[in-house]
């Protein structure tokens, strides 16, 4: 088992979750995602990273697979300009790699949005710190487990 994956694993335990990822096969999109896990498209909670300019940090934007981020509202929530986040930024803070970015099991967490397009189904699917694997979690105790807000910031 790889460390980003134990990582999860481990913080969905100590969230009280008794849920093992499943190894769903390499996923480059939402819908491929979707697709191999059996599900809407908009049932995949993808984990978007921005950089924030004035902080330097990473802002996590943990949204539905079919929506886009509008980088205006989302630098509204985040209070701060947000730009593209680099693959060393995102390794650093959240210990994952680009495309296997899990809401949950960072290393220093960010800080964190939540679209409320996701708690509109009973189980949403979400990357379990690799591209292949996902888990299924009900969207409310994601929210919650996660650390996120709640926050209007699709297109």
């Amino acid at each position: 088992m790889s460390k980003s994956l134990k990582r999860v694993t481990c913080a969905l335990a100590e969230a009280g979750c008794e849920i093992e990822p499943q190894e769903i096969g390499q996923a480059t999109t939402a819908q491929m995602a979707a697709d191999l896990v059996g599900c809407g498209i908009d049932q995949i909670a993808k984990s978007i990273i921005f950089r924030g300019e004035m902080s330097g940090e990473a802002v996590l934007f943990v949204t539905a697979g079919g929506n886009q981020v509008d980088a205006d509202r989302a630098a509204t929530l985040a209070g701060e300009p947000l730009g593209k986040a680099d693959a060393g930024l995102i390794r650093a803070q959240t210990g994952f790699a680009i495309g296997g970015v899990s809401p949950v099991g960072h290393l220093t967490p960010p800080r964190a949005f939540f679209d409320p397009r996701l708690l509109d189904f009973d189980t949403v699917w979400a990357a379990a710190g690799t591209p292949r694997h996902l888990f299924g979690i009900a969207p409310d105790l994601l929210l919650k487990i996660s650390g996120a807000l709640k926050g209007d910031f699709t297109a």
